[in-house]
């Protein structure tokens, strides 16, 4: 019989998150089975533990390239909660599109500002001049890419997981600027 206990996490983005992957880390070092909320943002990720709806949340609030993560921290301005614990992991940036499409027919990337700031070399000499499309996470962007919400001439900025998820392919791999890119995620439970 399994004795594993079960806690409710909220994380801040969709499926195929980082946040998502921070949050399976963090309960297999801490020995639970995550139940999760995908809160998309650390406002939604707040409110959840804020209310009761999750028993923890996890979102970023640092980056070794992009540095802070400012959409947090303006959360954490408007939420009462207890840090629990943080947790490091290595983020690996990719570059997804609908399969079949070929990096000429890219006109616009979108993904999360934070993900921009990771790969802001990368974006300039590959991709000098296609307009970025701000989004609230990485993996929603893939999400929607994959729904036809973006149309096919879209790249999206976000894990491999995404793709895999979405029915999206990989175009590359490691495109963010600094390697190891290291992201610090906190872990916060209710006041």
């Amino acid at each position: 019989m399994n004795n594993t206990k079960t806690i409710t996490l909220a994380v801040s983005g969709d499926a195929g998150s980082f946040s998502e992957e921070a949050g399976l880390v963090y309960a297999g070092r801490e020995g639970f089975a995550p139940s999760m909320i995908y809160a998309i943002d650390m406002e939604g990720v707040l409110t959840a533990v804020e209310q009761g709806e999750a028993q923890l949340g996890i979102f970023p609030v640092v980056n070794s390239r992009g540095g802070l993560v400012q959409t947090a921290f303006e959360a954490m301005g408007h939420h009462l909660f207890t840090l629990v614990d943080e947790i490091w992991i290595e983020v690996q940036q990719c570059l997804l599109v609908k399969p079949g499409t070929t990096r000429d027919q890219i006109k616009r990337i979108a993904s999360h500002p934070q993900a921009f700031s990771q790969c802001e070399r990368y974006l300039k000499q590959a991709f000098e001049g296609v307009p970025l499309k701000d989004w609230d996470d990485t993996a929603k962007a893939a999400r929607d890419l994959g729904a036809g919400i973006l149309d096919a001439q879209t790249a999206v900025i976000a894990p491999a997981r995404s793709a895999q998820l979405y029915g999206l392919e990989v175009l590359e791999k490691g495109i963010q600027d600094q390697h190891p890119n290291l992201t610090t995620f906190i872990v916060v439970k209710k006041l």
